[in-house]
């Protein structure tokens, strides 16, 4: 996936932040073996980029292992269950514009664990930017099932959303899932990871 494995050019720019040093002044040589050897390093600062858009409950540095991403593949739930995994997943989203699947998805789960007092306006916001017909981010859907959800929004519970998310997740399982783990972006982080832990 173009954007998440930078070229050498671009990790230099890396340089300023203090976590994400690599060596410097060895030549162009002992840059690329630095770079390999700080791989979690490098990752540990390029996934809370990735994952800009999602609010994290916790801040601690987010340090990838060659078995946390193994485990993405056992399935779509253990995926999303990562924080990272949710970072990388939706990167890949991204590069088949269906991001909105994972956005819906997450949205549904923050809406979740949201104060009853607050339902009413949560719900207006995700039925806007993903369910009515014209939605900016509309997510694929069938007809009744839009009708249907437009309906449990206007009197919102905890679980308005819940046919529509399971129906994305689905859609998600089925379809761009197994597609993301072929995908270059998947398997070259592996690599990468897996690389560095044999060293």
């Amino acid at each position: 996936m173009p954007g998440f494995f930078f070229s050498h050019n671009n990790v230099t720019e890396l340089n300023g932040k203090e976590d994400c040093k690599l060596a410097e002044g060895k030549g162009h040589k002992k840059k690329q073996k630095a770079f390999g050897a700080d791989l979690k390093s490098y990752l540990k600062c390029m996934v809370p980029h990735i994952e800009s858009g999602i609010k994290t409950s916790n801040s601690r540095n987010i340090m990838l292992s060659a078995e946390e991403v193994i485990q993405w593949s056992q399935s779509l739930e253990k995926l999303l269950a990562s924080q990272s995994g949710q970072g990388v997943f939706r990167e890949f989203l991204k590069s088949e514009f269906s991001e909105e699947n994972i956005e819906f998805w997450l949205a549904c789960e923050d809406y979740k664990k949201t104060k009853s007092d607050h339902l009413h306006g949560k719900a207006e916001r995700i039925y806007e930017e993903f369910v009515q017909s014209d939605a900016i981010k509309q997510i694929n859907i069938d007809y009744q099932m839009r009708e249907a959800t437009a309906k449990k929004a206007q009197d919102p519970t905890h679980t308005s959303f819940d046919e529509a998310q399971k129906t994305v997740y689905i859609l998600m399982e089925r379809d761009s899932y197994p597609r993301f783990l072929k995908s270059k972006s998947y398997l070259n982080l592996l690599n990468q990871l897996q690389t560095n832990t044999s060293k």
